[in-house]
C-alpha cells in the first residue's frame, strides 16, 4: 500500500512529483538535473524495508530515501520526519556477477550447410515464415549434439555486435523441451543490433515475433519489460510505441501502456486477436498497425474494466460448473 504521507514528505523535499504506475512517483533528479522529472520513487515499501529509487536518464539508483534528502541538504526535521514515518531504513544492495556469453560449442550456421539435420532446421524455420534472408540477417543456426541438440538457436546481440543473449528452439515434431535458454540474465536489451531509437518501436514476446515483424521490432523474451530495456525505452527519442502481446498478456501490457503514457510516450495497443505476430505473417500485421490508433487514458480505462468484466464471467462460470 502506498505511503501517502511518505508521498507527501518527498514532494516537500524534492517538488510536486508526477505520478507513474503502481503508486511511484517521477522527480527531476538532483544528481543529473535533467529537465525531465526521471527520477523515480517507489512509494510501496519492500518487505525488506527499503523505498528504492532510480533515475531513468543518468542511471543514478538507491535502496534508500534518506540518501536522495542527503543528496539535496534537506534539513534535520525532514529526516526526523521520514524516519518517523518509515523507521530507519536498511540498506539493500543487490550483487550481481557477469561472464562472457558464448554460443553453444555445437552452433553451425544453417547457410552453406548441406547435412540432413541442417536442412530439417531450415525446413522448419521456413514453415514458420522465416526466409533465408533473416537467418542471414540474425545468424541463426542450429545444434546437432549437446544441450540445443535438434535446436535452431536464434542469436542477439546489443548495439555493439556483442552477443547478449540467444534462444534455442527444437524443430523436432513432437519435442521432449520446446525451449531452451542459456543461464544468464535476461535483463538486457533483445535484438539491440537492429533497433533504431529514433523511429516507431514495437514490443513483442518472442523472437520468431520479431522476426516476422522485420521493422524495429523487440522481443521481450517473455511478458515483462526487464529493467534495461525499459530505461532504454524511456530515456530514447522514441515517441511512438506500439505494444503487440498476446491475449494472455493483456494485463501486463495494460500496465506497460500505462506506464509509457504518463512518460510522454505515444501508445499504440495492438488487438492480435488470439494470434502471435509470427503467426499472422508480415504483411497482415502491418496492415493492424496501419489500423491502430494510439490510445489515451480513457481507452485504457476502458479496456481494464473490459478485462476485469471478462475474468469476473470466466470466474463465475467456473464456479456454476
Amino acid at each position: 500500500m502506498v505511503n501517502e504521507l511518505l508521498v507527501n514528505l518527498v514532494d516537500s523535499v524534492l517538488g510536486a512529483g508526477k505520478r507513474t504506475a503502481r503508486g511511484n512517483k517521477a522527480y527531476h533528479c538532483p544528481y543529473c538535473n535533467h529537465h525531465k522529472p526521471k527520477l523515480e520513487v517507489n512509494f510501496t515499501q519492500h518487505k525488506k524495508g527499503y523505498n528504492p529509487w532510480h533515475c531513468w536518464a543518468c542511471d543514478k539508483k538507491g535502496s534508500r530515501i534518506s540518501q536522495i534528502f542527503k543528496k539535496v541538504g534537506a534539513s534535520s526535521e525532514k529526516f526526523e520526519e521520514l524516519t518517523k514515518l518509515i523507521g530507519s531504513e536498511v540498506e539493500y544492495k543487490q550483487v550481481t556477477t557477469s561472464t562472457e556469453l558464448k554460443l553453444p560449442e555445437e552452433f553451425k550456421p544453417i547457410i552453406g550447410s548441406r547435412d540432413i539435420v541442417a536442412r530439417h532446421a531450415f525446413a522448419y524455420l521456413k514453415n514458420r515464415g522465416i526466409t533465408r534472408d533473416d537467418i542471414e540477417k540474425y545468424n541463426i543456426g542450429y545444434c546437432e549434439s549437446g544441450r540445443y541438440a535438434k535446436m535452431v538457436i536464434i542469436p542477439s546481440y546489443d548495439e555493439t555486435g556483442k552477443l547478449n543473449y540467444f534462444t534455442g528452439r527444437s524443430f523436432e515434431k513432437d519435442p521432449y523441451v520446446k525451449y531452451r535458454n542459456p543461464e544468464t540474465s535476461r535483463d538486457i536489451v533483445p535484438f539491440e543490433l537492429f533497433i533504431n531509437w529514433s523511429i516507431p518501436l514495437i514490443l513483442c514476446e518472442g523472437p520468431f515475433d520479431a522476426i516476422a515483424i522485420k521493422r524495429n521490432a523487440i522481443p521481450l523474451l517473455g511478458k515483462n519489460i526487464q529493467q534495461n530495456l525499459m530505461k532504454k525505452i524511456v530515456t530514447s527519442e522514441v515517441e511512438k510505441i506500439y505494444i503487440a502481446l498476446d491475449t494472455d498478456a493483456q494485463k501486463q501490457a495494460l500496465k506497460f501502456a500505462e506506464y509509457f503514457i504518463n512518460q510522454g510516450k505515444e501508445v499504440y495497443f495492438m488487438d492480435l486477436d488470439g494470434k502471435d505476430p509470427s503467426e499472422m505473417g508480415f504483411e497482415n500485421f502491418t496492415k493492424l498497425i496501419q489500423k491502430t490508433f494510439p490510445i489515451d487514458q480513457y481507452g485504457l480505462m476502458e479496456r481494464k474494466l473490459q478485462l476485469l468484466w471478462v475474468r469476473e464471467t470466466l470466474k463465475s462460470l467456473t464456479i456454476v460448473s
